[in-house]
């Protein structure tokens, strides 16, 4: 019965923190997804999706941003539509990152950072930043497509001590296993 297995379709990738303590500058995390073309899966991202953007197709999207992790639940909260992304990507990677403009912080300064990803209600990860508390940046993961319409999910979270900008340019790399 693996004609009905539809694969990974639609994605919702959530963050969350809490906010800094009082007198303390604003803590401020942002979900990042870049996509990389299928002639070259490891190069330059396509495009990069962050907070004030979107894709040029509207298929990856930010639904809710916060600053300063006083949001309910989930501050943050990205959908990524696999199903309708153009066949010329083969990969998208998911990142977080952590602004560096009132001081520069780390995932151990972050209070309680967590992600969470899934596909309608089945959770593929959930996870903190515990394994790379020195970092200013990380992936948490990457969907490689398989063929034109089923892609597969690869977890795992990947620091990196970059800033923003540089970090969005080079998540894309080959990730360590």
């Amino acid at each position: 019965m693996s004609g009905l297995n539809k694969g990974i379709r639609k994605i919702e990738m959530s963050l969350k923190w809490d906010p800094s303590p009082a007198g303390r500058p604003a803590t401020d995390l942002d979900i990042v997804a870049a996509t990389y073309l299928t002639s070259d899966p490891q190069g330059e991202p396509a495009y990069v999706v962050h907070f004030d953007s979107r894709s040029p197709d509207g298929t990856i999207y930010l639904n809710r941003d916060s600053k300063d992790g006083k949001g309910f639940g989930w501050d943050e909260v990205m959908t990524l539509e696999l199903d309708r992304l153009d066949a010329r990507y083969a990969r998208v990677v998911i990142g977080v990152v952590i602004q560096q403009i009132q001081e520069h912080r780390t995932f151990v300064s972050v209070l309680n950072p967590a992600f969470r990803i899934r596909e309608g209600y089945t959770v593929l990860d959930e996870n903190d930043f515990g394994d790379v508390l020195g970092a200013t940046a990380a992936t948490v993961a990457e969907f490689v497509r398989e063929s034109s319409d089923r892609w597969s999910f690869h977890s795992g979270v990947q620091g990196f001590e970059d800033d923003p900008s540089t970090f969005t340019r080079i998540m894309g790399r080959m990730r360590r296993s």
